[in-house]
């Protein structure tokens, strides 16, 4: 019988001098208790910029320190204190960290979300919340949110973070206004210190992919855990360049903001529209991201190459051929592979590297710093990736120009990361080791035994970040959270010998067809979205004998393709492509893609292909870190999904 197979966090050397220069994070007993150190240690560092909000700000960690004192002392003034709920709905800005921090400060909760959410959740979040009061971040978001009037009459008050407030609100400057002969509460020995690390910090609602979302009670412990922990990852030095381009409500970029504000870093704030613009400008060190980005800017890259003379283009692709497949042979003569490797095997890769360096140092010289710059700002050391899995083909392209990924992986209920790839020890297709004091166990999706390493079967996760439940569901915290506090994650993967931690699928996204075959659909649409053809996939099929794909193509590639193959693909590829071979065609195509991938297997292949309008967070079909909507999406699409059938 295989032994049961746990992972437990290991600390190396480096990793415990890390964790020692974040020792001023250890004695919080608050997460707000941070800014008076960073104050009194980086008071002149430029602590957040935000050059593109209504209200452009740049602060530096004296004047952060100030504004937050002077909104908890404002938020006493509103009789706002220990344990109220205060829901704070905007996006990133320095005034949605100063309001954050300054109700941390003055003993409430807040329960947060983006501006951009559906009305419908917002009011379901303050009634679930039970808030008594409200920051938004427009007058246009609080006419928007029409308001039932016996919550309105609940509400305190209502603050709007931009522009002028409407009759009965208050704006910005009228509020910090209100600090004036109030003094804040004491970070250091406020009342509630003794119990501070244990309490309520904050309520992070999950991203409802399917469902109404759950609200999680995070605790300044689970937080403070984050900002300590992460330094195992990366410890970016004092005045650190970041940008910030998740929305900073999310559990993701909101842990990774106090991390770097917790080692005085540097922060911008940027938009998608504005990203491409802002990395050269403020040539970032380190960046929380997720897939999506990187695909975009792979992709970017791809148009990019396709514009430039025949000749640049055969020795552009040919050095990256090269380097990918030095980068993998270094891997492999590394064993820094999920699959273990014989010794001859590895000896055979590290014969490969070595005749394949001097090309990739010539490149690495010439043509990959250009290519950096263009891509990242050229100065990206740490590029920590989140909220999902990158495709294979994403990850090898980046390693292969010197940019180094590290995945890791969490969920809200765990604020949220568990793992992480370590520079030193960064195996592409695993989400990394366990962070400090964190326990990993693969269970039998059934019966519940534990299993051994390299077994597949549902992530259960143990550590000081995990929730102590949802709130005001004890039945739904009792189906994720045992007695022993191990949370059922509700995704499947296996454990390497070393500890790091695979993901293979995620047990409610299993496709089940009428054969009773399992498909794990992420590492098949991880295949897929690797072709130049497509924007965006999802794969379909539960109860039905294959599988089927709604693609969201590249119009001008798929165009010149189909007309490479002898195909008029006509002018309209919205899901109505005028010539009927075209889906005949990208079905084969993709089904070759699908059986290249190692391990295939026979019942991974497509019965059909529609072609669909993109998923967007403005269609609802995204969640706000790029995470498809499956439900919403098969909703949308379901004519075109009984046409792969033939219905």
């Amino acid at each position: 019988m295989t032994a049961a197979a746990q992972s437990t966090w290991q600390p190396t050397s480096r990793e415990q001098a890390a964790l020692a220069r974040q020792a001023h994070v250890q004695t919080l007993g608050r997460v707000d208790q941070v800014w008076p150190w960073l104050q009194s240690h980086h008071g002149e560092v430029m602590a957040v910029d935000a050059p593109h909000a209504a209200h452009p700000e740049r602060l530096s960690y004296q004047e952060l320190a100030e504004r937050i004192d002077q909104a908890a002392a404002a938020f006493r003034s509103l009789q706002i204190g220990s344990g109220d709920v205060v829901g704070l709905f905007a996006e990133n800005s320095p005034r949605w960290l100063v309001a954050d921090q300054g109700l941390m400060r003055a003993g409430a909760i807040d329960a947060v979300r983006g501006a951009a959410a559906p009305v419908e959740e917002l009011r379901y979040i303050l009634e679930d919340s039970s808030a008594v009061a409200l920051v938004v971040q427009t007058a246009d978001l609080l006419q928007r949110l029409q308001l039932p009037a016996e919550l309105q009459e609940r509400l305190r008050f209502v603050l709007v973070l931009e522009g002028s407030a409407p009759a009965g609100a208050l704006d910005f400057d009228t509020f910090l206004a209100l600090a004036d002969g109030q003094e804040a509460p004491d970070p250091i020995t406020g009342r509630d210190r003794a119990s501070a690390p244990a309490t309520t910090a904050t309520i992070l609602y999950t991203s409802g992919t399917t469902g109404r979302p759950k609200g999680v009670p995070l605790t300044h412990a689970n937080l403070l855990h984050q900002m300590r922990s992460l330094a195992c990852v990366t410890r970016p030095e004092p005045g650190s360049p970041v940008l910030s381009v998740l929305p900073i409500w999310h559990s993701y970029e909101r842990s990774a903001e106090y991390y770097f504000f917790s080692c005085a870093c540097s922060q911008s704030y940027t938009t998608i529209k504005q990203l491409k613009k802002d990395l050269p400008r403020v040539k970032p060190v380190i960046m929380a991201t997720v897939p999506r980005l990187w695909e975009a800017v792979q992709a970017g890259f791809e148009d990019a190459v396709k514009t430039f003379p025949a000749s640049r283009q055969r020795l552009l692709r040919a050095a990256l051929a090269n380097s990918t497949a030095f980068t993998l042979a270094r891997r492999r003569s590394r064993d820094l592979m999920i699959q273990p490797l014989r010794k001859r095997d590895r000896l055979k890769a590290a014969a490969e590297a070595s005749r394949r360096w001097p090309a990739h140092a010539l490149a690495s010289k010439l043509i990959w710093p250009k290519l950096r710059q263009q891509l990242s700002g050229g100065a990206l050391r740490f590029p920590i990736n989140g909220g999902g899995a990158i495709a294979p083909h994403v990850d090898a392209f980046f390693e292969a120009v010197g940019i180094e990924l590290l995945v890791g992986y969490g969920l809200t209920e765990t604020s949220p990361v568990v793992s992480c790839r370590r520079p030193w020890r960064n195996i592409r297709g695993s989400s990394g080791l366990p962070l400090p004091d964190t326990e990993f166990r693969i269970v039998d999706a059934d019966s519940r035994k534990p299993l051994g390493f390299r077994e597949r079967g549902v992530v259960l996760v143990r550590g000081p970040q995990v929730m102590a439940g949802y709130l005001g569901k004890p039945e739904a915290t009792a189906k994720v959270l045992d007695a022993d506090g191990w949370f059922d994650t509700g995704d499947l993967g296996m454990l390497l010998p070393d500890g790091s931690v695979v993901l293979t699928g995620r047990a409610k996204d299993t496709i089940v067809l009428s054969s009773g075959e399992n498909i794990e659909p992420g590492p098949l649409e991880e295949a897929l979205v690797s072709s130049p053809l497509i924007e965006q996939v999802m794969l379909v099929g539960q109860d039905e004998r294959q599988l089927g794909a709604l693609v969201v193509p590249r119009a001008d590639a798929i165009k010149a393709w189909a007309s490479s193959q002898g195909c008029d693909p006509g002018d309209d590829l919205g899901g109505h492509p005028g010539d009927k071979r075209l889906l005949k065609l990208l079905r084969g195509e993709l089904n070759r893609l699908l059986a290249d991938r190692a391990g295939s297997r026979a019942d991974e292949r497509l019965a059909g292909v529609a072609l669909v309008e993109p998923f967007s967070i403005e269609n609802g079909l995204l969640t706000q870190t790029l995470k498809q909507r499956r439900d919403r999406i098969t909703e949308r699409d379901r004519s075109l999904i009984e046409s792969v059938y033939g219905r």
